[in-house]
């Protein structure tokens, strides 16, 4: 039941922070996905209601499995996390997002170590990064703050 408990948590942690620092990101970050000249035009154009009624539809299940994916891969050290302070666990987790789900995923981004070997020249632009930086770090805090905060 712990490991249920924690994956439902962790679940709605993880989609909460996702959508906020979403959110936030788009306010300065339009010109990623809605612009006719978009930064990163390889993804859905969210100004063009088909492309964004299918973000819609499937953003929430597909931040669920996320979020269950995620949240398994932690089962061997729940014990081990509860036992260290607040703010270690704040900094292990959010750190744990960014380096993880970001920094070092293996799927090729403008602004991660995959995208910088795989990716064409175009697409690697500072203003990009710069970006999807700011959103991924306000994610990281968010989910390690959350996370430290409620799972433990």
């Amino acid at each position: 039941m712990r490991y249920i408990i924690f994956s439902l948590l962790f679940i709605v942690i993880h989609t909460v922070s996702y959508t906020v620092a979403g959110m936030i990101a788009l306010k300065v970050s339009k010109d990623l996905y809605e612009e006719q000249k978009r930064l990163i035009d390889y993804t859905r154009d969210m100004s063009i209601e088909e492309e964004r009624k299918h973000v819609e539809k499937w953003f929430l299940p597909a931040q669920f499995i996320r979020g269950l994916i995620l949240s398994v891969v932690l089962y061997p050290i729940i014990g081990a996390l509860g036992e260290i302070t607040f703010v270690m666990r704040a900094l292990f987790m959010g750190s744990l997002m960014f380096v993880y789900t970001d920094i070092a995923s293996a799927i090729p981004f403008p602004h991660n170590i995959e995208g910088l070997v795989y990716m064409k020249s175009k697409y690697i632009q500072r203003k990009a990064m710069g970006k999807l930086y700011f959103e991924m770090v306000l994610y990281s805090i968010f989910f390690g703050l959350a996370s430290s905060l409620i799972l433990f």
